[in-house]
């Protein structure tokens, strides 16, 4: 498990001021840009698989630092604190390097970093418009899905921006439950390969389009697992939270489609901007496996197992330098096992959020959230009020597209 659990003394969080800022043009090995990011807020409810919890608590709190090493290479680090359980967590989420003077459009990166598959995964949450991750990502990805691993990137010298790259990784948060301890696992778990590709609409609009595929070697579920390993401990909290960032849902292959439309009246965001984005996952291949077949055939389950998969849409408005409101809805749809047979189950979200933005560096977020499950993880359909405060000190570089 990546998070380490501890009690944290002055040392340790001193150890941990690290920054958010991915901009490598302005560091240096003297200046290296450090900053903080402050998450707090106040839930009236609970969401599945999500890590804030009712009431007062401390959300994704990031330190980071960042610089150039030299001229041929760039490094950061990130650490994460929360809390759980009454206890705060220290986790570290990033400690990559990456290549500055490859040719022809290569790149290298290597370490923990977050994957670049789909639209929002390879982004810091504190970026995101509203304060949880859709449903899709807390079931799939653990909201989102960092790992120990390399990565290698190209961009095409085409007029039409086109990216492309593939990634390995330890991947033991995307394990699927070992009952009995007596799985063996490989050691590089997950492959991803991805591309995207983009461009303008005129001075005002642009827009990008992706296409993702993770392997994951071991995805597949062990037979009788659910009953008896993840959903019993899922139960011991009454509310099915895993504070590990680990894919609650997983298979041996993982697709996602994903889409982004922006748009600024003469390309200017200062003033006012919209955003329309939406993904699509699709997860096969998770049943289990007879532990005496080598053709790899599927486990003698009542019924074939539907894929598993899950979408969102989301919409955000900036309509003032201040404010912005945003729009989302999104589905997940699961499959449980129980023994011999597989239980469906299904999420739907509906989210509307209003944000104050004082400055770039701060922001004061309104969300409500209506959930509507059937049989997902014995949560009932409920309506939930989040505000939440996110707040950046120190050096802050540009968002991502």
């Amino acid at each position: 498990m990546k998070t380490l659990t501890t009690r944290l003394s002055s040392v340790a969080v001193a150890c941990a001021m690290v920054s958010l800022s991915a901009s490598a043009q302005d560091s240096s090995l003297t200046n290296p840009n450090i900053s903080a990011v402050l998450d707090g807020y106040y839930q009236t409810g609970e969401r599945p698989m999500a890590e804030r919890v009712e009431g007062f608590g401390l959300g994704h709190t990031e330190f980071a630092i960042s610089a150039n090493i030299d001229d041929m290479f760039y490094g950061k680090v990130t650490a994460i604190l929360e809390m759980h359980d009454g206890e705060t967590e220290l986790g570290l989420e990033e400690a990559f390097i990456q290549t500055l003077a490859m040719p022809g459009g290569f790149s290298v990166r290597a370490g923990r970093f977050l994957s670049d598959i789909g639209y929002l995964n390879n982004q810091h949450v504190h970026t995101d418009s509203f304060s949880d991750r859709p449903a899709a990502y807390r079931a799939f990805l653990g909201s989102h899905y960092f790992d120990d691993g390399v990565r290698l990137d190209y961009v095409a010298p085409t007029d039409l921006y086109w990216a492309m790259g593939v990634e390995a990784f330890k991947g033991d948060e995307m394990r699927a439950e070992d009952e009995h301890g007596e799985r063996e696992f490989e050691n590089v778990g997950v492959y991803t390969a991805y591309t995207k590709f983009g461009g303008d609409i005129g001075t005002s609009s642009s827009w990008q389009v992706g296409l993702s595929y993770l392997r994951n070697e071991n995805g597949r579920l062990t037979a009788h697992e659910e009953e008896h390993g993840e959903h019993e401990a899922l139960a011991d909290d009454g509310h099915g939270h895993d504070h590990s960032h680990a894919a609650r849902y997983t298979g041996e292959n993982t697709y996602i489609a994903d889409f982004v439309y922006k748009w600024a009246p003469d390309g200017n965001y200062k003033y006012q901007h919209f955003t329309l984005s939406g993904e699509y996952f699709k997860v096969t291949d998770f049943a289990p496996l007879e532990d005496h077949d080598h053709e790899e055939e599927e486990h003698d389950v009542h019924g074939s197992p539907d894929d598993l998969t899950g979408w969102y849409l989301s919409g955000v408005y900036q309509f003032s330098p201040n404010w912005s409101a945003g729009l989302r809805y999104g589905e997940v749809d699961t499959q449980e096992l129980h023994e011999d047979h597989f239980h469906g189950q299904k999420l739907k979200e509906t989210e509307v959020s209003l944000a104050w933005h004082h400055s770039h560096f701060s922001t004061v977020r309104l969300q409500y959230t209506n959930q509507r499950g059937t049989n997902f993880e014995g949560f009932e359909d409920d309506n939930i009020i989040t505000l939440q405060y996110v707040m950046t000190l120190g050096a802050h570089g540009a968002h991502q597209f």
